[in-house]
């Protein structure tokens, strides 16, 4: 199923995207729901971000590639950090440029979306706990990140978080092609076997951290290719089975 989000007669809603309309749902994904008749055309509405997180645990360097590319060693453990979800952006939203920025970069990442609460979760277990997988963009002041010591600032800006366009359980998260294009122009171009953290170990090694909470964001990571945006330019983040991610930079 492809769950998605929007404002449907001035009220927040869940739907089940099949093709070009929406069978809309009572209740949510994250809980008990039901399908009912009622369906709205795809082009009527405008989707929101598909999962209202309240945090979003973000990977570092989870890519052989990525890290080879700032020159750092690969990692023994995950590199984390957090994003608040005032970065949340929905598809289409628009990426604001901050004025202390003065370099802006896109990061195209596999989002895990994590169904029910998740505590001391087993590996072999891990997949039971998640709702399914969406588009993220890490969008990152670059010029930020190396002068705080810590990711925070660089990545923690209100729309830094662009997530859809919709929620997928119908695809396997483990060999997923990745791309992102700026302008039209493919800057990244991966898969997520090649991960170096798979995505049952973070949930796994997550949980035993923090609790992760229905609607919850795992942003595995980005691959190499990494380069800056200017105002005006078109990003777009695509993974197989999951859609295109589509956002301007303002």
């Amino acid at each position: 199923m492809k769950f998605v989000r929007f404002i449907y007669e001035e009220n927040e809603r869940y739907g089940l995207l099949e093709n070009s309309s929406i069978a809309l749902i009572d209740g949510t994904p994250f809980g008990e729901y039901r399908i009912t008749d009622e369906t709205v055309d795809r082009e009527d509405i405008e989707l929101l971000y598909p999962a209202p997180f309240s945090k979003a645990v973000c990977i570092g360097l989870n890519y052989r590639d990525h890290a080879e590319e700032f020159g750092l060693p690969i990692p023994e453990t995950p590199v984390v950090f957090l994003k608040p979800s005032t970065s949340a952006l929905s598809p289409e939203g628009v990426i604001e440029y901050p004025e202390m920025c003065h370099r802006l970069d896109y990061e195209a990442e596999l989002a895990v979306v994590i169904g029910k609460t998740a505590k001391n979760v087993r590996e072999e277990e891990a997949m039971d706990f998640i709702l399914g997988y969406t588009i993220a963009n890490d969008v990152t002041a670059r010029d930020l990140q190396p002068k705080n010591g810590q990711w925070t600032i660089a990545k923690g800006f209100d729309t830094f978080m662009p997530l859809g366009p919709y929620i997928s359980d119908e695809v396997d998260g483990s060999g997923l092609m990745i791309t992102s294009r700026v302008n039209g122009e493919t800057k990244q171009k991966s898969n997520t076997s090649n991960l170096i953290f798979p995505v049952p170990y973070l949930v796994s090694y997550l949980s035993h951290v923090m609790t992760l909470l229905p609607g919850d964001i795992i942003s595995t990571g980005t691959p190499g290719g990494i380069s800056g945006m200017q105002k005006g330019d078109k990003v777009e983040i695509e993974i197989e089975g999951l859609g295109i991610l589509r956002n301007t930079i303002g």
